[in-house]
């Protein structure tokens, strides 16, 4: 920043985003520069429409370890101080030692020589993390987000901490002198591994209704949630379920796709593309919800356990490549064609055709698809004109000399929702995918592994057809659990 070196230019450029800042100071701190992502980018200029006034109620929706914390806590509230020394900030986070220690930071980035000489009237004037103010009279509040949960004297602890945060919020949003006067900043306000309780989760939603949404009047307090989701019902789904339209949302999964169609990392300093495929082979119950930005339910899920995979399928006594049609019922249906190897050990899926395209492009494409793999026997659910269907994908088999599928047609009576039910343990016992099957067949990997048990879910076509390559194993196929 050699160009800079004139005091004002020098202000004037740091103040000029909430990236200038943090990297600026971050290089006067820690003496190296600051990596920018993209995602960096995007977060920075978002908060630049909060400290200009133009943007209210933010939340920002990123993987955990991405520089959420050093650009949106503690460079924005030490930034926002700079810009009005008068400012007073609320800081909270799921423990009062994360919400202490951030506050921390922000402490150390204002004491540093190069701050305090273009930003005199900010000093701290204590090194209390909880609560301090500038020489000016701006300041920080920093506690936790959830209170105490357990523990000897929880509720005198929370209703102490509860008024005094209340006060707090209320003194902030009375600030008001035509300038931007503070805010309102939630980093993590649930840990993960309180998230799957209903009771901590709860506790912290209602501690955002009872001590700031109530107490905030004035629509010029901004309010800023960062985090990583963790749950339908955490903080960010219950406000965005709640109020959807109050809420500016910037959401950055770790796996974005680019301009023709791939995959790419979203910052490859942190994470590579194969790094991020092996977090998500791992767990992707974690991975969908904590780096993609894609909470659901792990409780209530049809499929609680993770899909067995295959990188060659074993030799086996017994082998028949199968496909299995589920026609699209209505327009907003899917037609799902899953061709696989029935062995006496599992079906081993081979290809998946899962669509909404109409029936000109579906007949066709099942057919080469069929020929392709050389299926031995389709078998076809003739409801709502799945045999018509059938019999165009069967002639333009023949079409396509392919003399090799027969085709079998059955009327499906019995009721959707309890096969699928009752067959969830055999599917997830006998079924076995290719590695990056997610990767594969994107949308049939969603409707599978978040099928909910109990209602809400917008198609059963998926699970479904993969039920009905289990009902229709050959009776003699050993259900041999446990090998792979």
């Amino acid at each position: 920043m050699e160009q800079y070196r004139d005091i004002d230019l020098l202000k004037t450029w740091t103040l000029h985003s909430v990236l200038n800042f943090t990297r600026y100071f971050f290089k006067q701190k820690f003496k190296r520069k600051f990596v920018v992502g993209q995602h960096h980018i995007k977060i920075a200029k978002a908060l630049d429409r909060v400290l200009a006034g133009e943007c209210k109620r933010l939340i920002i929706n990123i993987a955990p370890r991405y520089g959420k914390t050093e650009l949106a806590v503690k460079n924005f509230i030490a930034m926002g101080l700079a810009i009005n020394p008068k400012a007073k900030f609320i800081h909270l986070s799921y423990s009062d030692d994360l919400a202490r220690n951030n506050s921390r930071g922000v402490q150390e980035i204002l004491r540093e020589d190069s701050y305090r000489r273009l930003f005199p009237g900010t000093k701290p004037t204590s090194v209390n993390t909880r609560k301090w103010f500038t020489s000016e009279g701006g300041g920080l509040y920093a506690v936790s987000s959830a209170g105490q949960v357990t523990g000897f004297g929880a509720g005198i602890v929370d209703k102490d901490e509860e008024e005094e945060l209340s006060a707090e919020v209320e003194e902030l949003a009375s600030v008001s002198d035509g300038t931007f006067g503070g805010a309102i900043v939630i980093d993590d306000p649930i840990k993960p591994d309180d998230a799957r309780s209903d009771t901590v989760r709860d506790k912290v939603n209602q501690k955002f209704e009872t001590t700031i949404r109530n107490r905030v009047n004035s629509r010029n307090t901004p309010i800023i949630i960062i985090m990583q989701r963790l749950d339908e019902q955490d903080l960010c789904g219950y406000l965005q379920k709640l109020e959807p339209e109050e809420w500016e949302v910037l959401s950055l999964p770790v796996i974005q796709t680019d301009e023709e169609g791939n995959e790419v990392a979203l910052w490859p300093f942190k994470h590579t593309l194969e790094e991020l495929q092996d977090l998500r082979e791992k767990n992707s119950f974690v991975f969908d919800t904590q780096y993609m930005q894609n909470p659901r339910p792990i409780e209530g899920l049809m499929y609680e356990r993770t899909f067995m995979t295959y990188q060659a399928i074993p030799i086996t006594r017994k082998r028949k490549i199968k496909a299995y049609i589920d026609t699209a019922d209505t327009g907003k249906d899917f037609l799902c064609c899953i061709i696989y190897v029935e062995t006496e050990i599992g079906n081993f899926i081979l290809d998946v055709y899962y669509t909404q395209a109409p029936m000109e492009t579906t007949e066709s494409e099942t057919a080469r698809r069929l020929t392709k793999y050389g299926v031995e026997e389709c078998i076809v659910e003739s409801n709502n004109g799945g045999r018509g269907f059938g019999r165009k994908v069967r002639d333009n088999c023949r079409i396509l000399m392919n003399r090799k599928t027969s085709f079998t047609f059955f009327t499906q009576t019995d009721n959707k929702d309890v096969r699928i039910f009752n067959h969830s343990n055999e599917v997830q016992n006998l079924t076995v995918f290719p590695e990056r099957w997610d990767l594969l067949w994107p949308q049939f990997y969603k409707a599978i592994t978040q099928y909910k048990k109990e209602g809400g879910n917008a198609h059963d076509d998926a699970p479904d057809a993969l039920t009905g390559t289990i009902e229709k194993r050959n009776k003699q196929a050993q259900n041999l659990t446990g090998i792979f």
